[in-house]
Formats: C-alpha cells, structure tokens, sequence
C-alpha cells in the first residue's frame, strides 16, 4: 500500500477508531484533529508500516463485525448518491443515545464560581495524616483540589519549629517556581530556598523547594561520602506528584530518591492519580525503618464537569448529564456531537470528506 492509499484509507475512518490505532504511537493523540492525527500517524507508519497496515485493517474488520446491515436494507437497491452537503457529514462511530434529556448549557454552567469566603476547618484525613507522620511516612492519595497542600504546609511548619529542615519536590522547575513563590508568601521569604537546574536563591534556608533529580543528585553525593549539612538535619521529605514513579523514563528518579533518603527523616508522597498507592504503601514499608501510612479517598471536593470548545467559541456540555457519566461514555450530548462532526468537516483535506 502505497503512502497515498494509506492516506486516503485513514481518511475514510472515524476518528475514534483514528484514536483508537495512535494508542501507544501518537504521544498526547487525543488533543489532535482529525487531519493533524492522519499526518502523525502516517508519520509514525514509516518505522514499521507492515505492522500498523495490519493493526489497521484488524481495526477496520472489529468495526464491521460491530456494526452488521441492518435487515432491512440488504436486499434493497444501492442507495442514490448523496447531496454534496451529506458526503461532507461525516459518519462518526454509533453510540446508542440515552432516553435521559440533556443538560442545557445554564444548567451546566450553574453554580460555577469563587464561593462564599467561610473560616478554614481541616477535613478529618488532613488531621490523620499530619497525625501519622508523627510515627512514620504517609502517602496522600485524594482527588485534586481536596487539600493535599494543606497537609504540606502544616507538616513543613511543624518540622521547622522543632528545628528540622524540610524539602519540598515536584518534577518540573516551573511547578518548583510557583510553590517557591506561594511557600515564600505563607513562611516569608529567608524561610524559604530553591534549587533547580536554572535556578539557586538562599540555599540554606530550613525549607527548600527543588525538582526531584536535584534532591535525587544530593543525596548520591550524600552515599559518595560528600556530606551536605542540610542531610543532616533533615526531618521532612514531601514529593508532590508522586504518580511520577510509574514514569518509564523518570519513575527511576522517585525510587533512587526514596531509597537514598536519611531514616531519620519522614517521606510524604502527594498525588491525585496513584493507581496502586497500597502497593506503593507496602514497598515503603519494606524498605524504610518506619511504616508507611495510607490517607486514601475517592470522594472529590470540586466536581468535574466536561465541556467541548468548538474553535468558534461555542461552548456545550460533552455529556447529556452535568456530571461525568461513570459506565456510559457514549452519551454524548447532541450539540457536541453537532459541533465534533462540523470540525471533522472543517479540518477534513478537500476532497477526502465522507
């Protein structure tokens, strides 16, 4: 098959089944377009086109053995061509439509705002986990927006009144900059450091903000015999975004620096989106003089509602429900569907739209 009639035969399927062959070839595959997706993908064809032809065409019959003729119409004639307006609709995968009436844009949009100011009362899993790390390492897996910074803040105030330095990690510099700057304005700004790649300011401050290689590089230095002072009096290592140890590329950086971290100090891993945080709770066990205790709830504070943001600055819900559906990702509401098909039609090349 040559790169053309690849072309043109990716041009003729749906892009869910297009999403479905960039799984694990397209990197971020669901932020592209209908026509930037063919291009990635004809693009990532080149490394082994006999095996994404194949992949394809398995694709192509699972979508034909889903969707059968329905009786009535195999025996009928062929149908007459169609208008030039509906060969430019394309037909994207069916999905049952549910009976459930769909959600107006204001009833979407209700409710969203900044709420009414109330006095700051700790949710009882931030108590118990600032509670735990009195007698060993916690992990804090909770849903964004629940309070995991609260957690940090206070744990970090505590070790520093009892004379303990503390380092705060993340994995980019960008996220090191903001928390830099927040944890400047809650403890004041000779209270707080940063070391990054790109950037040094007050180095011995008791709080130190840093990306996880940097303290991953300090404490090799530490195990080489070239003792840093802060080791010594370190009492608190908090890693935000702790899902990262599942990175195949930097996942490695995570384990070294929980393995090489002083005993003396208390580890608290944050993440929103650890998938396995009793596995990764039991490992720390096995390898850290004190237990590591779980803070774990599914429940979000701030509910997610999803929208769909046509170019043109048309805003609809994506689902028929305000909330996201759990076990019906099909029911889609019906503008969005309207506005996707006209942004297939839009992007499609000229010539090629079904």
């Amino acid at each position: 098959m040559t790169t053309d009639e690849l072309e043109k035969l990716l041009a003729q399927q749906p892009i869910a089944l297009l999403h479905r062959l960039a799984r694990g070839r397209v990197h971020r595959h669901f932020r592209a377009g209908k026509r930037r997706l063919i291009e990635l993908l004809l693009r990532h064809s080149a490394e082994n086109r006999a095996g994404f032809e194949s992949d394809l065409q398995a694709l192509i019959g699972e979508r034909k053995s889903q969707r059968p003729e329905p009786p009535q119409l195999r025996h009928q004639a062929p149908l007459s061509p169609r208008t030039d307006h509906q060969s430019r609709r394309p037909h994207p995968h069916h999905e049952p439509d549910s009976h459930e009436p769909s959600v107006s844009l204001a009833e979407w949009l209700a409710g969203i705002g900044v709420p009414t100011p109330q006095p700051f009362v700790p949710d009882p899993w931030q108590d118990d986990a600032l509670d735990k790390l009195e007698t060993g390492d916690v992990i804090v897996s909770v849903p964004t927006g629940s309070g995991k910074t609260y957690v940090a803040v206070e744990a970090a105030r505590r070790a520093m009144e009892d004379n303990r330095t503390v380092i705060y990690t993340s994995p980019l510099k960008a996220l090191s900059n903001t928390k830099y700057t927040e944890f400047s304005r809650i403890f004041g700004a000779d209270l707080v450091g940063i070391l990054t790649g790109d950037r040094r300011d007050n180095g011995q401050a008791p709080l130190l903000i840093m990306t996880t290689e940097i303290l991953r590089n300090l404490l090799y230095d530490a195990a080489g015999g070239e003792i840093d002072l802060r080791l010594d009096t370190l009492g608190l290592v908090i890693m935000d975004e702790s899902q990262y140890l599942a990175d195949p590329e930097r996942g490695v950086v995570w384990e070294e620096t929980i393995i090489f971290c002083p005993s003396q100090a208390r580890l608290l891993l944050l993440s929103a989106s650890i998938g396995n945080p009793h596995d990764i709770a039991d490992w720390l066990t096995s390898i850290r003089p004190v237990p590591c205790h779980l803070i774990k709830h599914s429940k979000r504070t701030v509910p997610l509602r999803a929208g769909y943001l046509h170019p043109d600055g048309k805003l609809t819900p994506l689902f028929r429900t305000i909330g996201i559906p759990h076990g019906h990702p099909g029911h889609w509401h019906p503008e969005a569907k309207r506005l996707f098909a006209r942004y297939e039609d839009e992007t499609m090349p000229s010539g090629r739209r079904r």
